[in-house]
């Protein structure tokens, strides 16, 4: 019953040819990419590649997780059957599984058929939730509904297929059909039950339009499958294995030399595994859904970033290879392909898209680097800015107050300046600390809280300078090296080894940017360090305060997501009040920004609500008495979001400011 293979053997092989020809014209544009090293430590790679991509554990972390989960196991245990479909298409009754021993045929058996069960069931499940619930308006698309049908119409083919050939074998075995078929259900419940309702003299023909069915789809599934968005299918599995193994919490240097073009202005200045990640791309569009910016009406969506720079590639692919001029910019306002500036600088950097993203794209370094572009390279960037790229260069702070007011926040202190031979910790006190009227109470309470337990600290005073956050988060390299530059040579002329941050942005630069610069610090937060000395029994409470009420805890991006630190400063503000603080909704991992990283601390919000106040909501969800922060730009938008909410009767407090008032009043 089974067509001949002189018709099937040409529809494959032109198949595979398509296929093969699909994915050259598409993977070897990677090689245009810059190179980059993502083949060290294979063995964690593994292991991370079986996590991600094998266990699915982004995946199962979400809504309708489970269900793409069902899919990729099922296509991963149908790949058996379908290489025997094609072999058996191939060499008719040589290839079948069911000459396999007993003992191994029957569990085979019975996993492919359940598998493609799921399967079905799976992707229309997928196919409803597109239709009603879709996870952003553009997932209906008929490129997805087309693969949906296509795995369908395998799972259907699939089991009449196997149901007429049961119902084949029962009549010419001459078997009794109850006995028969009951045994058949336990190799194969779903083929076996439908193999009891077919007209037993249309077997062939049903066979017959089964067998091709499956051809069809099959092959039309290998022809599109490398021109559509489901091309995950064959990179994501080597996008896992391929990933940053360290946070993508920062960017690589770049060497300033005459004529050097600065930053990712044209596809091809993207490394081959950033080209690698636009075509690994799913647009689930789990980025979007978590990024501040795009749920506040921003025109940034950091799926549809990923997906220009996929089109820009493709369109300008052939070009670039003859070394050619790009017809489509890879920055601008031309439609699909292209990224617009207004985008670029709408990123706060919060890193929730990396986070979300279950196939591990990088999405906040590609965006850095193009607003490296705009400013090193091109002179572009918002009017806003220059104060702020001019303050730094010229008196190392976001204000331009002059160097010689850094102390006055101490001025009523008795504090030392860091001596190599004389104090242990050097207190990073950070521009927010010493020039912000409002933060330069978080270092008093700091300070004090530090001399309490008998700790061995100074500070730099009038020579601290800025760490370079936000100028390198805002692509403005240049100045960012100057100061760098300069900060390690006095650190390491200054003999410091051990620093204690207030801010966490100055944490993750000195901890994660400075090793680029060869400097190697012992960085910790100060909500690990007043952690530390809780548990050490230097910081000893007598009573809990009760001055801030019911708390609420807000977790900073570069604190949290971009280092991990999550328990340090719910530890301490248990212990100051008595009680664990309250969570919103959106905490941990996936907490959404307060808005002021990657310099947009110093650049207002043009569109949509403010990111500051969307959050404040939140936070006000919980009816707290006091909001609990633990970074000094969170401080400043809570205390504006709480104006802007007109509930200035809830208090913003540091965690240090909840120690120091349970400590020491």
């Amino acid at each position: 019953m089974t067509p001949h293979p002189s018709l099937f053997a040409p529809l494959l092989i032109a198949s595979l040819a398509v296929f093969a020809w699909g994915c050259w014209k598409r993977l070897s544009l990677i090689s245009l990419g810059q190179p980059e090293d993502r083949f060290n430590n294979i063995g964690t790679r593994i292991g991370e590649m079986l996590r991600y991509a094998f266990g699915q554990k982004r995946v199962l972390a979400k809504p309708f997780g489970f269900n793409h989960f069902i899919i990729f196991w099922s296509f991963l245990i149908l790949m058996v059957a379908n290489t025997e479909f094609i072999l058996n298409g191939l060499f008719p009754h040589t290839i079948k599984l069911v000459k396999l021993p007993f003992e191994l045929y029957l569990p085979l058996a019975f996993m492919i058929d359940i598998a493609s069960l799921l399967a079905l069931a799976a992707v229309t499940v997928a196919a409803l939730r597109r239709i009603f619930a879709p996870p952003y308006p553009e997932a209906r698309t008929l490129d997805a509904f087309f693969i949906l049908g296509l795995i369908a119409t395998l799972m259907l083919a699939s089991f009449t297929l196997n149901a007429s050939e049961l119902a084949a074998y029962m009549l010419k075995s001459g078997a009794d059909p109850v006995s028969f078929l009951a045994t058949a259900r336990k190799m194969m419940p779903v083929s076996a039950l439908l193999a009891g309702l077919l007209p037993p003299l249309q077997l062939e023909i049903i066979h017959t339009a089964a067998w091709w069915a499956h051809a069809v789809a099959l092959l039309a599934f290998i022809c599109y499958l490398p021109i559509s968005k489901h091309m995950h299918i064959l990179t994501a599995i080597p996008n896992c294995f391929l990933h940053r193994l360290e946070k993508p919490n920062t960017q690589p240097r770049e060497e300033f030399t005459i004529g050097n073009t600065f930053g990712v202005g044209q596809v091809d200045r993207y490394s081959w595994k950033d080209l690698l990640d636009s075509f690994t791309c799913t647009e689930c569009g789990r980025c979007q859904m978590v990024c501040p910016a795009s749920i506040t009406g921003k025109p940034l969506n950091p799926r549809a970033v990923i997906h220009d720079i996929k089109v820009n590639l493709l369109a300008n692919g052939a070009a670039l290879k003859k070394k050619g001029t790009p017809q489509i910019p890879l920055i601008g306002e031309d439609g699909e392909g292209s990224v617009s500036e207004e985008s670029i600088w709408a990123c706060t950097t919060c890193g929730a898209c990396m986070e979300a993203c279950p196939v591990l794209i990088e999405h906040m370094p590609k965006i850095i680097q193009m607003r490296r572009h705009l400013v090193e390279s091109e002179a572009k960037f918002p009017e806003e800015l220059l104060n702020l790229f001019e303050n730094m260069e010229g008196r190392s702070n976001p204000w331009g107050i002059a160097p010689s007011e850094r102390t006055k926040w101490c001025s009523q202190l008795d504090i030392k300046q860091f001596d190599r031979d004389t104090t242990e910790y050097l207190f990073y006190v950070g521009c927010a600390g010493s020039f912000d009227s409002r933060n330069k109470h978080v270092s008093v309470a700091m300070a004090q809280l530090l001399d309490k337990a008998g700790v061995s600290w100074g500070i730099l005073g009038k020579e601290e300078k800025c760490c370079g956050d936000s100028v390198r988060r805002l692509g403005n390299e240049y100045v960012f090296d100057k100061m760098a530059r300069e900060n390690v040579a006095m650190f390491i002329e200054r003999g410091v080894t051990k620093v204690i941050t207030q801010c966490p942005h100055c944490f993750t630069t000195l901890k994660n940017d400075y090793r680029q610069y060869g400097l190697e610090l012992e960085v910790i937060h100060h909500s690990e360090l007043l952690r530390n000395l809780l548990q050490e029994g230097r910081l000893l409470l007598g009573k809990t305060t009760q001055e801030m009420g019911t708390t609420v805890f807000h977790d900073s991006c570069y604190l949290g997501r971009h280092n991990d630190v999550y328990d340090a400063p719910r530890a301490v503000i248990e212990a100051a009040t008595g009680q664990a603080p309250s969570e919103m909704e959106r905490n941990r991992s996936s907490a959404f920004c307060c808005g002021a990283g990657g310099g947009r601390m110093w650049m207002e919000e043009h569109g949509g609500e403010r990111i500051n106040l969307t959050r404040i909501n939140e936070a006000l969800e919980q009816s707290p008495d006091t909001i609990c922060v633990a970074c000094p730009y969170c401080m400043t938008m809570f205390e504006d979001g709480l104006k802007d909410a007109k509930a200035d009767y809830v208090k913003v407090r540091d965690v240090a400011e909840v120690m120091a008032e349970a400590l020491l009043h």
